[in-house]
């Protein structure tokens, strides 16, 4: 009996990945058919993917996954493409992906092996780095200075990993707490219920641009990580990456990726107007000099 609840289990896991495999291998067909492709977007995370003040997708990904469309509608020779976005979080993005609900994640999710499992992605499109938000009087300028502190964290995001490791390396007893969102997490700072917000350098920068505290407010702590985000796309379906990846490599070559860039990370932006003044890193401006997708 047991060895036939085994056969029975593996034959329902085959048929699950079989159904999955094929759901993603048919996206560029499945586009055709219906002239609508699904965008999952993040909306709280400026300044890749969030909410303009007229409750509408804005960001580098999204102007990034713009393009993309138009690829894809040029690809099917489409006269028009609908385009329905699909808000998720970095709790629910993955699940977004595997189940088909999405045909791309344009947010700011981190490349690495463990996710490759399950979905595919594009070319890098930024790197980023773990650190920290602060109030600028709270003594807090490196991670020792978190021993017996409190540091909130958005759930299912990479932050966790590397704040378990450097805790355990350092004795620190650090005390995680997990948020929703980055709204959340920011939140949790501001109400001072947390002593820090560890998280991405870029998505610190922008919750702090958007905060009416920002000068009371600094970003600190020596670089945890390198993590490269890059588009999430269905796993198994060469055909529909293949497009995308051309896309994406035209922005690089054309400039018109440097463009964007410097559009949402140096210049003014909403809501506030204020720009991020973080330039371009040396790991994308390589990247973009010889277009790969591989990022370890």
């Amino acid at each position: 009996m047991k060895f036939g609840f085994i056969i029975k289990a593996g034959i329902v896991f085959l048929t699950g990945l079989f159904s999955q495999i094929s759901m993603a291998a048919d996206t560029l067909d499945r586009i055709k058919k219906t002239q609508t492709i699904n965008i999952a977007f993040r909306e709280a995370a400026l300044p890749f993917s969030y909410l303009s003040e007229s409750k509408a997708p804005i960001g580098y990904s999204i102007d990034i996954c713009a393009k993309f469309v138009e690829a894809v509608k040029k690809e099917l020779k489409l006269p028009q493409l609908k385009v329905n976005y699909i808000p998720v979080t970095s709790d629910t993005r993955m699940a977004a992906m595997t189940s088909g609900q999405a045909d791309i994640e344009c947010g700011s999710t981190s490349n690495n092996a463990e996710r490759r499992e399950k979905v595919n992605y594009t070319l890098p499109h930024f790197f980023a780095t773990i650190r920290m938000i602060v109030f600028a009087d709270s003594g807090i300028n490196n991670w020792q200075d978190l021993k017996n502190k409190k540091v909130v964290i958005t759930k299912g995001t990479s932050t966790d990993k590397y704040l378990q490791e450097r805790d355990k390396v350092r004795s620190l007893n650090m005390k995680l707490v997990e948020a929703k969102d980055h709204t959340e997490s920011f939140g949790m700072l501001l109400n001072k219920q947390v002593d820090a917000f560890a998280q991405h350098d870029a998505i610190l920068v922008g919750v702090k641009a958007r905060s009416k505290t920002q000068e009371k407010l600094v970003v600190v702590g020596d670089p945890l990580s390198s993590e490269a985000y890059a588009m999430m796309l269905p796993k198994g379906d060469a055909a529909f990456k293949k497009v995308i990846d051309a896309e994406m490599v035209r922005m690089m070559l054309d400039g018109e990726l440097t463009r964007l860039y410097e559009k949402w990370f140096t210049k003014p932006i909403q809501p506030n107007g204020v720009p991020l003044g973080l330039p371009m890193g040396v790991l994308l401006r390589e990247t973009i000099r010889y277009p790969s997708d591989k990022v370890d």
